[in-house]
């Protein structure tokens, strides 16, 4: 097409048409915030006007409280009974009577849970897998965390199945319904994923009471999602051919569920639990703060007491079992169900769990009269506290110059005033640039949800701890995805460095956020500085993963067509790599957004200004108001974030004729 061509197409009106209202909408918005007089209730929403919705949540969870603690100490009550006996199975072990002639028993031997996280890793993967589960157990004995590791276990082996039975029953009823999926499903699990952590924990704890039920029941409410997610796309997978074949045997519809296409999704359906059981490791951690307990606990209060080298022995431990998790639920993910024998025995059909079983319940036998079964013997233990603190004193003391002028030179050249523009902007000039962007790319529907959303920031009277969240996320996301974008265009043009960088992004993959806040904090303290620099490493992961596979996955035809075609290697990176892969890119960072506002609110521990302060202050005084309207107020920064991405995504995946 030529220029005459474009000039007379009938795109071309629309899209000045276009341009002029941008730019009319921006100069408006560009007066109000130069000349705040002319309508200062459109630049900071007037107090009279504020919606008290966190007073009718208060009274609500009063309500609830006062008329319904019969109901909520009941199912605390029965969830009880398996947690205490897991707790008592990996933990504390058991004791019946009272008195001296009261009878213990041991719990599960430290040596045989080892030697079965062993067997299962090489029951799943083999010998390799067996030698990093034992090594990550054994490292977390002889580093001393195994009791705070196994109160987190035995928290993770409850709820972990409780995320999978309810995420696969709504999962089924959102397959079996669609409507009920689209109308209340969905957005209740957007709700769920973007709803900042602690938010949950605090009708948890006015429901439950500070228990380590109330953190198991939050962790199952914030793991959940993936596992109901994953079910919808396991069962719309199963090829036709499959599900016909279930109604020509005429199997019923609930027989054709449960033979045919649950079996049949069963590799999508495991990679919902992998990402359930490491949800619901990074939410154990977070709901220590309401009892829970376990190796969140410890790292809560050596961070608390600014205590280095022990907030990183506890973290690392964290590292160490989320390693082992994820390694054993990925290869279970991996792997095909066996071929049915018939005639064979419980023993011969599942070798390895038999010799678990074996194992553990002799070492915990012997437990009862060897003392180093029962409990990691002092002698063997090891501390790296000491080295950990002595490596950053060295950091301090030599390059405190350096690491402060940069500090100095972030605050005051970069973020401050990026956060003072931002909690000056006018908010109806905000709520005006949403709507229109959100008509732009999707219609009249995703004006008005992305419009609500955003004025609901303002009329709870939370526009200026809002617009400071979106202003250290937004730089965040930026930087995030800059040096994401750039290691994965790296990586995907060597496989050399793509070797070198990937298991780093395993690892940081499986970091819970708390422990990305303990190095950075002892380097460069409390602040804004530290929470982008925390942040930053927690949410780039996503950016440099998918723009890494976007590149590699264009077809190899149309590679040899442009090198056919004359094209050098600048020529094909700029004109057809990095154009076909702007779509997976646009994902990456869609997630690296999402994963950014999620460690903004964790940030709020170290000194943050924002929302996530409000939910902190509210935790503290057991506000339910308070902090549900300020996580509500982050879910909707984060949703309305989430739907313009996946818009533009959809609209650039058009444009290129991918769809």
């Amino acid at each position: 097409m030529t220029v005459a061509d474009t000039r007379t197409s009938p795109r071309a009106p629309a899209i000045a048409g276009w341009t002029l209202i941008w730019v009319a909408a921006v100069a408006c918005v560009a007066i109000l915030y130069m000349l705040p007089d002319i309508a200062p209730w459109a630049v900071k929403y007037p107090s009279d006007a504020v919606i008290p919705i966190a007073d009718w949540i208060s009274a609500f969870m009063a309500w609830l409280k006062t008329n319904f603690t019969w109901l909520t100490r009941s199912i605390t009550d029965v969830f009880n009974v398996p947690l205490q006996w897991a707790i008592s199975l990996l933990a504390k072990g058991w004791k019946f009577g009272y008195g001296p002639d009261a009878l213990t028993l041991p719990r599960l031997s430290w040596i045989g849970v080892c030697a079965a996280f062993a067997l299962a890793g090489y029951a799943f993967g083999g010998i390799r897998l067996a030698a990093l589960a034992a090594g990550c157990m054994i490292y977390i004995a002889l580093f001393g965390q195994w009791d705070s590791a196994m109160l987190t276990l035995a928290l993770i082996a409850i709820s972990v199945p409780l995320c999978v039975i309810f995420g696969l029953l709504l999962g089924i009823l959102a397959f079996r319904k669609p409507w009920i999926d689209r109308s209340i499903i969905q957005p209740m699990l957007d709700l769920m994923q973007t709803m900042p952590t602690f938010a949950y924990l605090i009708p948890m704890l006015l429901l439950f009471g500070n228990s380590p039920v109330s953190g198991m029941l939050a962790t199952a409410i914030f793991a959940m999602p993936p596992m109901v997610r994953s079910t919808v796309l396991a069962l719309k997978r199963v090829p036709h051919e499959i599900d016909d074949f279930g109604e020509m045997v005429g199997c019923t519809q609930r027989q054709k569920l449960l033979k045919v296409l649950l079996p049949s999704g069963r590799p999508t359906l495991m990679v919902g639990v992998n990402q359930v059981i490491m949800l619901a490791l990074n939410m154990v951690i977070i709901s220590s703060m309401i009892g829970a307990g376990g190796l969140g606990y410890d790292v809560l209060l050596a961070l608390r007491a600014l205590k280095i080298g022990q907030s990183m022995e506890a973290g690392l431990a964290i590292v160490a079992l989320a390693i082992v998790l994820d390694r054993l639920s990925q290869a279970a993910a991996r792997q095909r169900p066996s071929a049915h024998v018939p005639d064979q025995n419980f023993v011969q059909r599942y070798p390895m769990l038999t010799a678990a079983v074996a194992v553990l319940a002799g070492t915990t036998v012997l437990s009862h009269f060897v003392p180093a079964f029962a409990s990691v013997p002092a002698a063997i233990k090891m501390s790296t506290a000491p080295w950990w603190k002595a490596v950053v004193d060295w950091v301090n003391i030599h390059f405190f110059d350096a690491i402060e002028a940069f500090r100095t030179f972030l605050l005051l050249y970069i973020l401050n005033p990026i956060r003072d523009f931002l909690v000056g902007f006018p908010w109806l000039g905000m709520v005006l640039l949403v709507g229109l962007a959100g008509y732009r790319l999707s219609g009249a529907r995703l004006a008005v949800i992305v419009v609500l959303m955003t004025a609901f920031c303002a009329a709870t009277g939370l526009w200026e701890k809002s617009m400071a969240t979106l202003y250290l996320c937004g730089v965040s996301a930026i930087v995030a995805a800059l040096f994401g974008i750039a290691l994965g265009i790296a990586a995907s043009r060597s496989d050399r460095f793509a070797a070198f960088l990937m298991p780093i992004c395993d690892t940081l993959q499986t970091l819970p956020s708390f422990c990305f806040i303990i190095p950075v904090v002892m380097l460069f303290r409390v602040g804004d500085v530290t929470a982008m620099i925390a942040t930053v490493l927690f949410a780039i992961v996503p950016a440099i993963r998918y723009t890494n596979h976007g590149i590699r996955q264009i077809p190899e035809s149309l590679i040899e067509a442009a090198t056919v075609s004359g094209c050098t290697r600048r020529q094909m990176f700029w004109r057809v790599q990095l154009p076909l892969a702007l779509p997976e890119i646009m994902l990456g960072l869609n997630q690296t957004v999402l994963l950014a506002l999620s460690m903004i609110i964790i940030c709020a521990m170290i000194g943050t200004r924002d929302l996530g302060q409000e939910v902190f202050i509210a935790l503290a005084k057991a506000d339910a108001g308070r902090g549900l309207t300020a996580g509500f107020a982050i879910a909707f920064i984060g949703i309305v974030a989430d739907r313009l991405l996946r818009a533009s995504t959809d609209r650039l995946q058009s444009r290129l004729g991918l769809v």
